[in-house]
């Protein structure tokens, strides 16, 4: 107990004789300390959980590759324990296997061709989010099943019943532009949504005729900027898509929109998987 109040008294003896500004420094340096230990830890429990993520895939990998190797051997065990097996029908059995390691090749090549339009498509919705801005509620940019969309309040773009582009609206077309003219690969499709409120300007049939007009609008906007009209596709959905009912002025104004599909050309896609096969081939010959 003396050894224990000695301390105790040294330490409140210390503590005494260092000044109020040391101490706060010192507090300060312990607080900052603590903050990277923090951090640290929080990164290292990101990392543990990416290794053990990355460990259960390569035992799933290997455990794969075990099962192959073994249905092979089995394949090649069954093919000698069978006596009456003639010389055609092992050599039959030998192409099998030759042709499913083939598809297997082919099937390995057609996923990198889809991962590499996958690595286009995330390029080009990081693009448009830096250039046309995701902060505004009114403009919102997403991925469906490897479709870029850009949807458009009908606020930004035109007047109530109007399908002429406002200065606000060439502002925005142009950044999307700038952002699809670097993909040549990628195709522009307008589609122009209404309401349900009957079209009653007299100029036009219906709601189904202004999302037409509007849809070519824009796509006059986004030619202006230079992009080939070859690309450019309008199309007009009425009022027969909504994103939620026409019940309130809220609802109504949530479903009268512009979106813009900016979509790979099939063609080049396809293009794309017919140069894997022919790189798949050469190399088979070599």
């Amino acid at each position: 107990m003396k050894k224990i109040a000695l301390l105790l008294l040294s330490v409140t003896f210390l503590a005494s004789c260092v000044s109020k500004k040391d101490y706060i420094e010192l507090e300060n340096r312990y607080q900052k300390s603590q903050d990277l230990l923090n951090s640290t830890t929080v990164k290292l429990n990101s990392c543990l959980t990416d290794k053990a993520g990355l460990e259960a895939r390569a035992n799933s990998l290997e455990e794969r590759l075990a099962d192959l190797k073994k249905t092979n051997e089995d394949l090649i065990q069954s093919s000698k324990d069978l006596t009456m097996l003639t010389a055609q029908g092992a050599s039959n059995l030998e192409k099998s296997l030759e042709s499913l390691k083939e598809k297997d090749l082919k099937i390995s090549r057609l996923q990198d061709a889809i991962s590499k339009k996958d690595s286009v498509t995330l390029a080009l919705v990081t693009s448009l989010k830096r250039e046309v801005g995701i902060n505004d509620p009114d403009i919102e940019i997403s991925v469906e099943k490897g479709v870029v969309y850009i949807s458009i309040a009908d606020k930004l773009l035109f007047k109530s019943g109007s399908y002429e582009i406002s200065a606000r609206a060439n502002e925005i077309l142009a950044k999307v532009a700038t952002v699809i003219k670097g993909k040549p690969n990628f195709e522009a499709m307008v589609e122009g949504h209404t309401d349900d409120v009957p079209y009653k300007n007299g100029l036009l049939l219906d709601n189904w005729d202004l999302s037409v007009k509007r849809a070519t609008a824009v796509v006059r906007a986004l030619q202006s900027q230079g992009i080939d009209p070859g690309r450019l596709v309008a199309a007009g959905r009425g009022e027969y898509v909504p994103l939620v009912p026409n019940d309130t002025a809220e609802n109504r104004a949530t479903n009268r929109r512009t979106r813009i599909l900016v979509l790979p050309k099939i063609d080049q896609f396809y293009e794309m998987i017919e140069e894997e096969m022919k790189t798949l081939s050469e190399e088979e010959k070599k």
